[in-house]
């Protein structure tokens, strides 16, 4: 199957010679890669390097990210482990697992479960997860899962968006998905800021087992071409990921309000940048 920059993907899964990859993987395929391609180089490629900082990633380290989505701070994480380290990526998405393979085959991409990795005790070095924890049905079930598959004394490093209160743009976003698209369509927007408390934040890792927990906040920014560019990578990257499929002409509509509503956050240049808060929190078992 080719994508859309015309790269072949193999589906995590669906490799075996014969198999047809039915219209709904190709779909999730599609999805998944207008994530990649509308969101990462905008917010997430950024977060990176702070967390692998914050994990105190070594050369020769073995390295899990958990709930790697289309794989950045996987890819990231090779020249920070170095040749004779290794990384693997987890995600419970075949769509996203294969947009990561296609990317950067040298990384060991694996579906599973994050409240149960499939992997022994002290299995890596140091994991991480950036993004992903809040999407886990059983939050505190993964950071224990977390803290069992990482070596005695080593951390493990997650990243979480502040609170939708503490975003500059995305109340406004979620108030015009809400009055435009219902409420389906605004939690879905809502839903990366689920993890925004510290104090609950702190008592979920208490509750895991996790004895040395520290929370960072930082302030990264958002970067993106345009209005129209930050509002369409919602409506057509990350809604439909989360089960939410708008119609074109609703997409127009939205679009048009949207220009107006957060043209304040527009530069000279007509790019659009705000500040993108977001915690990371490091434990120890």
């Amino acid at each position: 199957m080719l994508d859309g920059p015309g790269r072949r993907v193999r589906v995590v899964g669906y490799h075996q010679p014969g198999v047809v990859v039915s219209d709904q993987v190709a779909e999730a395929i599609e999805g998944a890669w207008a994530y990649e391609r509308l969101h990462v180089d905008a917010l997430f490629r950024q977060w990176a390097a702070p967390l692998l900082d914050a994990a105190a990633v070594a050369v020769d380290d073995r390295l899990l990210d958990v709930a790697c989505g289309t794989g950045i701070v996987a890819r990231e994480a090779l020249t920070w482990v170095g040749s004779a380290g290794s990384v693997t990526g987890l995600d419970i998405d075949t769509a996203m697992l294969a947009v990561a393979e296609s990317i950067e085959p040298r990384v060991t991409w694996r579906q599973g479960d994050a409240g149960d990795l499939p992997f022994d005790d002290d299995e890596f070095d140091v994991v991480v997860s950036q993004f992903g924890l809040m999407f886990v049905p059983d939050r505190v079930g993964a950071i224990t899962e977390m803290l069992r598959c990482t070596a005695p004394g080593r951390p493990i490093a997650v990243a979480v968006w502040e609170s939708l209160e503490r975003s500059e743009v995305y109340p406004i976003a979620v108030e015009l998905l809400q009055r435009r698209a219902g409420p389906a369509a605004a939690d879905a927007l809502r839903a990366p800021f689920a993890l925004g408390d510290v104090d609950a934040l702190q008592a979920m890792f208490e509750g895991a087992g996790a004895t040395t927990i520290s929370i960072d906040t930082q302030h990264g920014i958002a970067r993106f071409p345009g209005v129209l560019s930050m509002v369409e990578a919602d409506l057509r990257g990350w809604l439909p990921i989360m089960g939410v499929v708008l119609d074109d002409d609703l997409i127009e509509l939205i679009l048009d309000e949207a220009d107006d509503a957060l043209n304040d956050f527009v530069d000279s240049d007509g790019a659009m940048t705000f500040d993108a808060p977001a915690h990371i929190v490091v434990a120890r078992a």
